[in-house]
């Protein structure tokens, strides 16, 4: 018998190591993929896109936030990966009563690679999660040098990043993403702020930079326009924000994928410093 924790607290038993596995978090049905265990992946959610080519093939069990209960149980899974901000509470908690449920709460990059450990250990593949995790730690050793070249020059960029229009909605302070974008350079305007609020024009035109994200809204270059011409109309910005856009999975996909965000956020940053 081998008992784990996961990063709520609850406690789960395996008599063996999961061979059946579901997973309703899209960042986390990649990770289970690059741990080299798609083989073992029986259901997945209709938004884990990544990898194409396997998930295209597996059992699908409905959204993020609405899973088919039957279509799981169905699949008579030994785990279930999920997360305590995309899914909702009562139907984990509906799930536990078909297998164990390991459920991530991911708050910045330590308590990321803390999951990429502890699904490597619980699934059996250790050595696998253990280089996924070194080539995110040395991306972002070599990241951090790059970076120290402008903080040395006392360069700030106050940001905030949009997740919504109609209304407009920001990444908060306890966010993974409030956490890469530190990482990347950037000052989150709104830090002080939990979760995603919303905010007017009025809030953001004091931005050094606006970046857009491609999810869940997925802005495009017409909603940049439509941003500058919103703030032309409101007047008195002497210097409004820079709008970029940006990939929203490598602000908060919080799996194998980060291994993909020092190069990024290298290209992303070239925009405003010279690296």
């Amino acid at each position: 018998m081998r008992l784990f924790s996961d990063q709520i607290g609850k406690k789960l038993k395996f008599e063996k190591t999961p061979a059946r596995i579901v997973s309703i978090v899209p960042s986390q049905t990649e990770l289970i993929c690059d741990l080299g265990l798609s083989k073992q992946l029986v259901g997945v959610t209709k938004f884990c896109v990544h990898p194409k080519r396997i998930i295209q093939n597996k059992s699908k069990v409905g959204g993020t936030k609405k899973i088919d209960i039957n279509k799981v149980k169905l699949l008579s899974p030994d785990i279930i990966i999920a997360n305590k901000e995309e899914n909702e509470k009562g139907q984990v908690e509906e799930l536990e009563n078909i297998c164990p449920v390991w459920t991530s709460d991911i708050h910045n990059l330590n308590d990321a690679i803390h999951m990429i450990s502890a699904l490597g250990e619980i699934l059996g593949a250790e050595k696998k999660s253990n280089e996924i995790i070194e080539k995110i730690e040395s991306g972002f050793r070599e990241y951090d040098q790059k970076r120290n070249l402008w903080r040395r020059e006392q360069l700030k960029l106050s940001a905030a990043y949009l997740i919504w229009r109609k209304p407009y909605m920001v990444a908060g302070g306890d966010s993974f993403i409030n956490c890469m974008m530190e990482v990347c350079g950037f000052e989150n305007a709104f830090a002080d702020c939990l979760r995603y609020p919303e905010k007017s024009l009025d809030e953001l035109k004091n931005c050094d930079v606006l970046l857009l994200s491609s999810e869940p809204f997925p802005f495009q270059q017409k909603h940049i326009e439509e941003l500058k011409k919103n703030f032309a109309e409101l007047g008195g910005i002497k210097s409004p924000p820079k709008i970029v856009l940006v990939d929203g999975e490598i602000f908060s996909w919080y799996g194998s994928r980060i291994a993909l965000a020092p190069s990024y956020f290298e290209a992303l940053m070239q925009n405003f410093v010279a690296l």
